[in-house]
Formats: structure tokens, sequence, C-alpha cells
């Protein structure tokens, strides 16, 4: 049974949604068969022990909405106590009463319960155990620092720890029976695809400001929009973020940054008032006029870069590094003039002889961001660290951001300038760099894969190749002369390069063994026999090098 029966609908007329509902009550018979076996065992423990129990909060949610649920939450009637000695190893987070069970990762059933109880925070699991997290119903007083309630009491009824909770999707209840508690009309807002506050939104939002980040990663993730009523409590309440820690900060916005809508999820921190209180040097871009081929402002060529990041699937440090790549613009910002001529037709009522032309020279405006890179890296490595990202991921966005200017004109470009920039950034790294200059690219509206990055790729493949060398030899230089008594000079250059060709040919040749004996027998012949040999070694390498690099030119369709 749904606890909801009526609702209106745009055009103020009631109706009933018993057939959906009744639709819905079949659905959630087969959702049940959804819910994991370890999350089954604590709520049936629980049940058999007298207790009321449900699945609660965004689990329901997912399950509605035939998405995976990443965590399971269960609420109880039974106080911590009462859960703690149903089961054999709990952990109780002592604060807001939350146990939870510990379930060994491969038998769930156990008998001649020992107890162990831990007072630590709750995790999602170990190795060894799988972590169910059980709260008790409960009610809570003022939040005096808009993060955390003053004081927890617990209760005997579902309906105080429901209205307490942040939105109506996620104020939803279930039971291992199949009956869904729905006391804020949650279910209609999943099918509306609307994301609303229980009760009044400005309580809910002094309670915990984080919740006006979660509305906008909520909308973000769900492909929800927010009602009128929460997004005029957010705008009221926007400065109250500033109370939250900045680790509960960069965790909602990584999780915006990472949703499908994340350019959206942008747009939406900006509108809401939240921007300019958790990342305020964003805001710059708005209205930062560019020149050159950049159609866009600042603002919206970073939002173009990120979408395009996104609808890459590519990870954190690539999609926060488009978003922020060109944040030091507005503050390197310099206003030039360029000097352009324009023909114009005298004009018949002038006086002048009708046909003639005269050269006007006129003034356009430009500007210049010299050194905007250099600017945009301090500038992300700063608000990072203010968002406590981890060194790893700051270092890296600031390697990206720092070097995303790297070069232009590929007609110009040496493979030395391509391994120089290769070994600033790192290997490992060179790839991503790719990303977000792919990202700035489309960010102004142009091809994803132009020619110039067509060519940039090329370029990167072929410094990165391993070369045709006699480094590939099992053999060296120093091998030769302490093993075989080959002095060093010219004459051992070329039984190497000899040697090189040899392998070239055979590759299963390259051994010591082989190799030695055959260094051994080149080293007989006389100084010009040996340095044909050796010439031709080093011509076949050139040969088969070009060989490769052509190769390399026709995947990414480029001319040498």
């Amino acid at each position: 049974m749904v606890e909801h029966v009526l609702a209106k609908d745009e055009t103020r007329v009631r109706f009933s949604l018993a057939a959906q509902i009744s639709k819905v009550e079949q659905n959630i018979k087969n959702l049940i068969s959804k819910i994991p076996k370890d999350v089954s065992y604590v709520t049936n423990t629980l049940e058999k022990a007298g207790f009321e129990t449900y699945l609660v909060g965004g689990c329901v949610r997912d399950l509605l909405m035939n998405r995976e649920p990443k965590d399971w939450d269960i609420t109880t009637n039974a106080k911590p106590e009462q859960i703690i000695a149903l089961f054999e190893k709990t952990v109780y987070e002592n604060i807001f009463g939350t146990v939870g069970v510990y379930l060994p990762a491969k038998t769930l059933v156990t008998k001649n319960v020992l107890h162990e109880t831990s007072e630590e925070d709750v995790s999602h699991g170990t190795p060894e155990y799988e972590i169910i997290e059980v709260t008790p119903y409960r009610i809570e007083a003022k939040y005096s620092d808009f993060r955390h309630p003053d004081k927890v009491k617990f209760s005997d009824k579902l309906e105080d720890d429901l209205k307490r909770r942040d939105f109506t999707i996620n104020a939803l209840a279930l039971d291992s029976k199949g009956h869904l508690v729905d006391l804020f009309s949650g279910l209609k807002d999943v099918k509306d695809k609307t994301l609303k506050a229980v009760g009044d939104p400005d309580d809910r939002f002094t309670e915990d400001a984080l919740r006006m980040l979660r509305a906008v990663r909520f909308a973000c993730q769900l492909n929800f929009s927010v009602s009128y009523e929460t997004m005029e409590s957010i705008l009221k309440n926007a400065n109250l973020i500033k109370k939250i820690s900045e680790e509960r900060i960069r965790d909602e916005f990584i999780k915006i940054i990472m949703s499908k809508n994340s350019a959206n999820g942008i747009v939406m921190l900006q509108k809401f008032n939240l921007l300019k209180n958790i990342i305020p040097e964003l805001e710059e871009g708005i209205g930062c006029e560019q020149s050159g081929e950049h159609i866009y402002d600042v603002w919206d060529h970073s939002l173009h870069a990120l979408a395009h990041a996104t609808d890459k699937n590519w990870p954190l440090e690539i999609r926060i590094a488009a978003l922020f790549h060109d944040i030091g613009k507005p503050r390197s910002r310099r206003d030039s003039f360029s000097q352009i001529q324009k023909n114009s037709a005298i004009p018949p009522a002038s006086g002048f002889p009708h046909g003639q032309h005269f050269s006007v020279s006129m003034k356009k405006k430009k500007f210049t961001f010299y050194g905007h890179e250099v600017v945009g890296a301090r500038m992300t490595k700063k608000l990072m660290e203010r968002l406590k990202f981890s060194k790893k991921e700051i270092d890296l966005v600031d390697k990206l951001i720092y070097s995303h200017m790297f070069f232009s004109d590929t007609e110009l470009i040496t493979l030395s300038a391509v391994r120089r920039i290769i070994n600033k950034v790192g290997k490992e790294n060179i790839w991503s760099l790719m990303d977000v200059r792919e990202c700035d690219r489309v960010g102004m509206k142009k091809k994803e894969a132009p020619y110039r990055l067509r060519k940039y790729f090329a370029m990167i493949e072929e410094a990165l190749r391993d070369p045709i060398s006699v480094g590939q030899l099992k053999i060296d230089g120093e091998f030769m002369q302490k093993e075989l008594g080959i002095a060093p000079g010219p004459r051992m250059g070329w039984i190497l390069h000899a040697l090189l060709e040899e392998v070239l040919d055979a590759p299963e040749k390259n051994t010591v063994k082989h190799l030695s004996e055959l260094a051994k027998s080149l080293n007989i012949l006389g100084d010009e026999e040996l340095r044909t040999i050796g010439l031709r070694g080093k011509e076949k390498k050139k040969e088969l090098e070009e060989e490769e690099v052509a190769k390399l030119h026709e995947k990414h369709g480029v001319r040498k």
C-alpha cells in the first residue's frame, strides 16, 4: 500500500492517482527482489526481533527510478543498544545513533552471537566485511552551526524521521513486504522529475546549509528540476553555505562535476548565488569578452569545455582543468587595437565627384591574455587547496592548466619541443593534456579533431615511440669491451650497427650468445669492409624509422 492518493495537476483539477499507484505497488513487489541478500538479512533480523524496519532515502528513490542504489540505509524504531544486541559485530557512531552492522563478505548467517562493538565512524566496509548502516528513528533539535543538530533524540515514530529529511524524493520508506510510506508526495515528485524540500525549505536549509549544494547535485545526477519554492529558498539562504566545511563542499562539487549534467550544474550554482560563495574566481569570466577565434566570453567558453569533457566521460582532473583552464584570463586581459583599412564609395550628395572612393583608417578593439595560463594555474592551485583537494589532484590539474598553451603552429614546432613538453608534464599525463587541449578547442565551437590537433597527436606519438637503436641489443659496448675484448672506437660502433641490422631482420637472434659470436666474427674484418657493413645497418635503421613515422602520420591523416 502506498500512503499517497491525491494530488493536483497543472490545471488545478484534483485527480486520483489510484491507477498509477496500483501499478507502482505491482512494481514494488518486483523491486523487493533487487534488494541485496545482506541488506535483507539485516532487515529480517530486526523484524524477527519485533522491530519496525524500513529501507529509507536514496536507495528507495533509486529502486523506484530503476537505478542501482549505491548505498542502502535502514531505519528502525530499535534503539542503538537493541540493534547492537542482535548482531555479532557492529560499529557504533555515537553522535547520530547510526550503528554499522558488520557482515562477513562470504557468509551472512551466524550462530552463537559474540557481540563485538567498537566506537568509531561508520564506513561502508572492509575486504573482510560489508557494513550495513542502521539508524533509529530520530528527532533533531536546532542546528546552531547550520551543519549539525545540537541534539538528537530517538523516536518511536517513522513520521518523525521522514519529516527531518532534505527532499521529498529522499523521504520515502519501504519495508520488506513492499509497503511504501510516502508522507510528502515524494512518489509524485519522482514521477514529475521535481526536487522539493520536505516541509518548509527555509527550515531544511538552515538546518544544514549543505543541502543547497545537494539540491544542485541531485538535479544534475537525476536530471530533475528544482521547484520554485525550493529555488527561492536557496537564493534567500545562499550565504549560509559559507558555514559549511571546505571538505563537504568539495565532495558535493566533485559529484556535480562528475555528473552527466556538469555544465548545467555550474550554471545552477551561479544562478542560485552559491558559486560566488564557494568559487568566486570562476564568476570573473562572466562577460569577459574575448577576441580572435573565440565566439564566447570566458564563462561560456569554460562551460562548453567542461561539457565536452563530460560528454567524453573523462576523469575528474580533466574536467576540472577544462573548467578552470582559462580562469586566469580576466586578470590577465589587456586591451589592444588593430589598425584596419576600409574602402568606401563617395555618396552622390557629398559634393565630390561621383564614383570616387576613399580609404578610412579604423581601429578595432582586441584583447590579449599573455600569461593567462600561468595566472590560471596559480589561481586554480590556490582554490583547490582551499577546498582541500588531494595533493595528487592539485599537482596534475596545475600541470594541465599551466601547459595547456604548449604550442600552436604544427608547421614550425619541432620534435625536440614536443619532447620537452612531454618531459614537463610527464609521459603519463601527456594525453590528458591533449584532452584538455581538445576541450579548449571544442569550447570555441570548433571541430573536435581538426588537422592541427591530429598533427599534435602524430608528433606526440612519434616523440613517445621507442627509438630504433643499438640500445635494443642484448649486448652493449661495455659487454663487448669486457667480455669480448673489443676496444672502444669507430669499429665498435660499426659492429653494433651491423648487429642491429641482423636483429631487425630476425628479432629471434637478439640473444647474448648469438650476438657475441657474430661480434667476434665481425671484429676479424678489415676497417673498410666493417665500415660498409656498419653503415648498411645505419641505413636499415633509418628506413625502418621513416616507415614507422609514415604509418603514424597516415593513422592520423596528416602530412609529415
